[in-house]
């Protein structure tokens, strides 16, 4: 896999974990609002989770980047 391809990739990555942040966000919002507070943390959690591995996944990109352009921390 070069290089460019694995760049993209954790771009990639990282959208579809803050699509899917953002659809549990959504969840557990709907849930706290009627009530339920077992399955709206459950779906708070998860949003959690995913915008961990959105922030993982575009640190990766920031490093490949870092790479290609001779960028250094």
């Amino acid at each position: 896999m070069s290089s460019a391809k694995s760049h993209k990739d954790h771009h990639e990555a990282a959208a579809e974990h803050h699509d899917k942040a953002a659809e549990h966000h959504r969840k557990a919002a709907e849930h706290y609002d009627s009530g339920d507070h077992e399955k709206g943390g459950h779906h708070a959690h998860l949003a959690h989770a995913h915008g961990l591995h959105a922030t993982s996944a575009a640190h990766e990109a920031a490093k490949h980047h870092a790479e290609a352009h001779g960028d250094h921390d």
